[in-house]
């Protein structure tokens, strides 16, 4: 896997795909089957394995395994939290999930754009409003914006998840707006 024309910005050379473990190799075939093509930050993370594997799991456990919240809602939090931090590469990727996911093309772009505009149920705009308030003033996170939240109906595993998606984010913002990482064109065409 040469470094790729899509994975701008990046100063590093990426190894070849071949030299990759059998695991990795494994899952960057699926990522081609299933997305048809390996998002640039799987790409990037390639460079060190053990990283890479590290970030998979996180990722799959945090987006894809059992939580009292839904995948759309995790995507949301992705988006509105990439929105905060102005993450070009977040927000086109998991714009493109909740456009997806939601099978609404505008949800997408309001979260993108303001998510207070969206016509969203209370649920989730106090879950929203918490990742956001997370994220912005993470200082002045409290008690009363937890006791918002069980008051949307959220429980003490839903709440850590929450911040727990929230924070994985605001982590691979940062990593992608360091190295200039672009997304995928393909995001910017899925479920238009």
């Amino acid at each position: 896997m040469p470094q790729s024309k899509h994975v701008t910005g990046l100063k590093i050379r990426l190894p070849a795909r071949r030299t990759l473990d059998p695991d990795m190799r494994r899952y960057f075939d699926v990522c081609e089957e299933k997305l048809g093509f390996v998002p640039n930050v799987l790409a990037a993370y390639s460079f060190d394995q053990t990283k890479l594997r590290n970030f998979v799991n996180l990722y799959n456990d945090l987006m894809l395994g059992e939580s009292g919240l839904s995948k759309l809602e995790r995507e949301m939090i992705a988006v509105v939290v990439s929105a905060a931090n102005r993450c070009y590469y977040c927000l086109v990727a998991h714009g493109a999930a909740v456009r997806a996911l939601g099978g609404d093309p505008q949800l997408g772009e309001l979260l993108v754009m303001n998510w207070r505009a969206a016509p969203l149920p209370h649920r989730q705009r106090a879950l929203l409003e918490f990742v956001h308030r997370l994220t912005v003033a993470p200082a002045e996170v409290g008690a009363p914006d937890r006791a918002a939240l069980r008051a949307a109906g959220f429980g003490e595993r839903e709440i850590w998840d929450a911040a727990s998606v929230a924070g994985f984010f605001s982590f691979t913002n940062r990593l992608a707006t360091a190295v200039d990482m672009m997304p995928n064109p393909e995001y910017h065409t899925q479920a238009r």
